[in-house]
């Protein structure tokens, strides 16, 4: 299987070319063409570690692979386990298994899993991005456990001081969705941290949402410059600093009401608050549902209104449907991560799945570094080649 090579022609993060045809793609990028393809899109599945089993996640990369064809994955974990569901499933010309005997659980320490987890899905999928042989890695196992593995492995991009996790959450803008991140990758952040992470955030949007120039918040306990921890007060003064560098525009401090609201398109906070938040909405969320449920089926007349709005609550169930927007990236690594919500079904995963290709057709892993690397340079000794693409491309435009 052969690794993908997409431009995106709109995108304002340049790609990073490999390293066989580096300058015609690169030449390619500046002149706002797409090069031909390298081949298929190949995606490293850690089939292990969630709720639902392997069954889930197999028949997820089914799901996706009817969609795409164009998708190849490399599929790790028992071989006695998943060979009986890549065959039920007829994916013996998309799937090479990769055998891993172990696999980690929820209740896995990630510093158990560094020191002993070499035999693991979870560490044999990741292995695969980290020599090339996969574009991008997708696991909905234990989230510690993965982020750990995957800094391990992939290392941190220069200028990343905290890789963030960055999920979608729905919102009334235009894409339906903003980012926000950190999602619970770390429960710390400084000033310079939260700046990387509008830097990250931003050029996510971009590539996932197509958001030329997204507007970035920067959440507190109130709108007003005066309010918030010190910290916070300091990394206004450097998102503001760096906006144009970034490429996106600082809409100020934003509170939890502007979560779901227009205000703006990429929430940026420390790993604490996020992974709250996140537990929160999906907490109401679900509360909401069961309260419709309830009221709907209540009486007879409740019975035959929805009967009625049938048509229209199916379009909003698949409005704010979790399952279409399943799947958080590792932002600041060496390499594309998406981990999938762990109690994935067959249609989370696929979307997780989805995801990943977008985002490896982009190019994204390299066009976030050389985003960072342009607008931080005095964190690195000199720009990534991919940094001086960028900023030739913008400067041009």
């Amino acid at each position: 299987m052969t690794r993908a090579a997409h431009v995106m022609p709109n995108a304002q993060d340049q790609q990073q070319p490999g390293a066989s045809d580096k300058a015609a793609q690169t030449q390619a990028s500046l002149n706002g063409m797409a090069p031909a393809s390298a081949g298929a899109v190949v995606i490293s599945v850690d089939a292990m570690g969630g709720d639902l089993g392997p069954e889930a996640t197999i028949a997820g990369v089914a799901k996706a692979a009817r969609t795409a064809p164009e998708l190849q994955f490399i599929v790790h974990g028992p071989q006695e386990v998943l060979a009986p569901l890549i065959a039920q499933h007829n994916l013996g010309d998309k799937v090479e298994l990769h055998h891993a005997e172990g696999v980690v659980t929820m209740e896995d320490k990630p510093a158990q899993v560094m020191r002993s987890g070499k035999n693991t899905s979870m560490w044999s999928a990741i292995e695969s991005v980290r020599e090339g042989a996969a574009d991008v890695a997708v696991s909905c196992g234990n989230t510690g456990a993965l982020m750990a593995v995957s800094m391990i492995r992939l290392r941190k991009i220069p200028g990343v001081n905290r890789p963030a996790i960055a999920s979608f959450w729905p919102s009334r803008n235009a894409a339906g969705w903003n980012v926000m991140l950190d999602m619970g990758a770390d429960v710390k952040a400084d000033a310079s941290d939260l700046l990387t992470y509008a830097l990250m955030g931003s050029s996510y949007a971009r590539n996932a949402l197509g958001i030329t120039r997204p507007r970035v918040g920067l959440l507190n306990v109130g709108t007003e410059e005066h309010k918030g921890r010190a910290e916070l007060k300091e990394a206004y003064g450097l998102i503001e600093q760096t906006q144009d560098a970034g490429a996106f525009d600082f809409a100020g401090f934003v509170e939890g009401s502007h979560l779901a609201a227009d205000r703006a398109d990429v929430i940026v906070t420390d790993g604490f608050t996020g992974n709250v938040a996140l537990k929160t909405g999906e907490g109401t969320a679900k509360l909401v549902s069961e309260l419709l449920r309830e009221a709907l089926t209540s009486t007879l007349l409740a019975k035959l209104g929805a009967l009625l709005a049938m048509g229209a609550l199916k379009r909003l169930q698949a409005k704010v449907d979790p399952r279409r927007a399943n799947g958080g990236v590792f932002l600041g690594l060496n390499g594309t991560v998406v981990k999938s919500h762990g109690s994935a079904d067959a249609t989370s995963f696929a979307a997780a799945i989805a995801l990943a290709a977008r985002l490896s057709k982009s190019g994204f892993a390299a066009r976030l570094a050389a985003r960072v690397a342009s607008a931080l340079p005095e964190m690195h000794d000199g720009p990534t080649n991919g940094a001086e693409a960028s900023e030739k491309s913008e400067s041009s435009q």
